[in-house]
């Protein structure tokens, strides 16, 4: 049985890596929505019109269906130009999506949001509020990924972000215990992990920190 995948997040640091490693399953069909035209594969979607008509919207693109979301998309407040335009695209952007797969029968929800999601500062406050209005949409099963700083080369510079992995990639090995998932983790790990969880059952709400991430991007390598 084939299983239809819906992802938006697709360019980005997490979502190259989902999308290169799901297109090599015989068994899956990976519809990504983009923002901008990227690549052959992409579909281009109004993400403002998709908040204002999430099934009609996207009913458009994919009419047969879907089984699987997969959010990776999100931003920062200095790349999106302030709070609210941040807000828009890691909160607003990401439900519209979500309440459009849902309409169109996906059963399961993967949500990379943060470590710390729902804790202090406008960034994480975001993350939480995603993380709780993903859960009351009804899907049968969540998975929210919380990964610490995430490892990788980005298509867009972000210097200020090149310089905290660089040191948090030399600071890992002394991050051990509670903080553990605070550390950093490869963006390619965290795009394994999600390729083993596409499809998983029973269903339920699950969260993942750095430690799950890696031990379920080993098993899915070595499956």
């Amino acid at each position: 049985m084939t299983t239809r995948v819906l992802l938006i997040g697709g360019t980005g640091l997490v979502g190259r890596s989902v999308d290169a490693d799901l297109a090599k399953r015989p068994d899956t069909v990976v519809t990504s929505l983009t923002r901008r035209k990227s690549s052959g594969s992409d579909h281009v979607i109004d993400f403002e019109r998709l908040c204002a008509a999430p099934g009609v919207t996207l009913r458009t693109v994919v009419p047969t269906g879907a089984d699987v979301a997969i959010s990776c998309l999100g931003t920062t407040i200095r790349a999106a130009g302030s709070q609210a335009a941040m807000f828009r695209v890691d909160h607003d952007y990401v439900l519209a999506f979500a309440t459009a797969a849902h309409a169109l029968g996906a059963r399961q929800f993967i949500l990379v949001s943060s470590v710390g999601a729902g804790g202090p500062g406008f960034y994480l406050r975001t993350k939480g509020a995603i993380e709780r209005d993903i859960r009351a949409l009804g899907f049968s099963r969540v998975d929210i990924l919380r990964p610490g700083m995430l490892l990788g080369h980005r298509a867009e510079a972000r210097p200020m972000e090149a310089i905290g992995q660089r040191l948090a990639a030399a600071l890992a090995p002394f991050i051990i215990g509670r903080l553990a998932g605070y550390g950093a983790i490869d963006a390619k790990t965290v795009a394994k992990a999600i390729a083993g969880l596409v499809g998983q059952v029973p269903d339920g709400c699950r969260t993942y920190d750095n430690a799950d991430l890696h031990r379920i991007a080993s098993q899915t390598a070595n499956s």
